[in-house]
């Protein structure tokens, strides 16, 4: 089929998750032998940090604004389905431009319980209650009761689970020397950071013996690091397996939103499950769903089960059963695969909507 995506990046990792998941699922889609065209609003804080200018699974077109998007019209009125993300800027202008052109939609909500939070809040930044039951198909980061609730509430009417994946070919173990026993990959947030301090600073200050490490950007200067935490301000995708390789142990850490709808894993868990990383997360609904706690993840509320598991001599076996979940479960090429099936009834309903009543 031929699909078009409208998503907030495909060229800069830089600051932000989406980027990485829509490289490993547009290319696992792509090599099922699918036509794909991304548009990308050209904006300075990416083109600056571009570390994918011109992917080899994909074309890769950039837009000024929403009337720019004209240009790219034919594109949208001949393709099969039209995908638009979430934190698009302009986002329900685009909705609005791309469901007057094209035929089946889809919105893919890449942040789902932090779009559903700006509803309740009458904060439409890229996503209205009007413009939901436009979209033929509402893709989820978030799976579960969530579901129902786009559906019920705000009247989508397909909406289903498209969890974030792995491409196992970028995301391997790899034989380097093991730096730290515990790190943590992630930008910023201001919800995440208490779990962060709970769960890796303060256990760094009462295991000054040990290595840790923080890679990501937008952290304040007036954090107080211990000595013993080492500090990484971006880590571009090609080095993430590498940087997995080298941890005894990693982190994740999940917003609080996410937390309290549950069944939204962070793509950092498959990522470091496919690298054989053994991996510590706090806890949230429907993550036993994914990884099996005590075999495949270990669970930490205390800065006590985070020194405990750090003296666990069962981690080599955690991080393999952790991958060998991943590349059943979890690859990019799973995910392309529910995404065609998921695309395919969206169309099919869209050109039932479309059929003459003969009645």
């Amino acid at each position: 089929m031929k699909l078009v995506v409208l998503g907030l990046s495909l060229s800069s990792s830089w600051g932000n998750g989406h980027a990485t998941t829509f490289r490993a699922l547009l290319k696992a889609f792509a090599a099922r032998g699918h036509d794909v065209l991304f548009l990308e609003r050209d904006v300075p804080w990416y083109a600056s940090h571009r570390d994918m200018p011109a992917p080899d699974f994909c074309r890769l077109c950039f837009y000024q604004n929403v009337d720019d998007l004209a240009r790219f019209t034919p594109e949208i009125a001949e393709a099969d389905a039209v995908i638009v993300g979430s934190y698009v800027p302009e986002g329900v202008a685009v909705a609005h431009f791309v469901q007057e052109y094209a035929g089946a939609t889809a919105f893919y909500d890449i942040d789902t319980p932090v779009t559903l939070a700006k509803l309740e809040r009458g904060d439409f930044e890229y996503l209205t209650p009007e413009v939901i039951p436009g979209y033929d198909l509402y893709l989820s980061f978030t799976g579960g009761p969530t579901l129902d609730l786009i559906e019920g509430r705000y009247g989508s009417p397909a909406a289903r689970p498209l969890y974030c994946s792995v491409d196992p070919a970028a995301y391997q173990p790899l034989r380097v020397e093991k730096r730290w026993d515990l790190s943590y990959l992630g930008t910023y947030s201001p919800d995440r950071q208490p779990t962060l301090e709970r769960l890796l600073i303060e256990p760094a200050r009462a295991m000054p013996a040990k290595r840790f490490v923080v890679a990501g950007p937008q952290y304040p200067a007036e954090i107080d690091w211990p000595a013993n935490v080492d500090r990484i301000d971006h880590l571009p995708p090609a080095e993430h397996a590498a940087f997995y390789s080298a941890s005894c142990f990693t982190l994740n850490v999940t917003r609080a939103d996410m937390i309290a709808a549950g069944w939204s894993p962070s793509v950092r868990l498959f990522e470091a499950g496919a690298c054989a990383t053994p991996i510590i997360s706090d806890r949230w609904s429907g993550i036993e769903t994914l990884f099996e706690p005590g075999r495949e993840i270990l669970l930490a509320d205390t800065v006590a089960d985070v020194v405990a598991a750090l003296d666990r001599d069962d981690a080599p076996a955690i991080g393999q059963a952790a991958q060998a979940r991943v590349l059943a479960a979890h690859t990019a090429a799973h995910r392309a695969a529910e995404l065609e099936h998921h695309l395919a009834e969206a169309i099919a309903r869209s050109e039932h909507q479309l059929l003459p009543d003969v009645a």
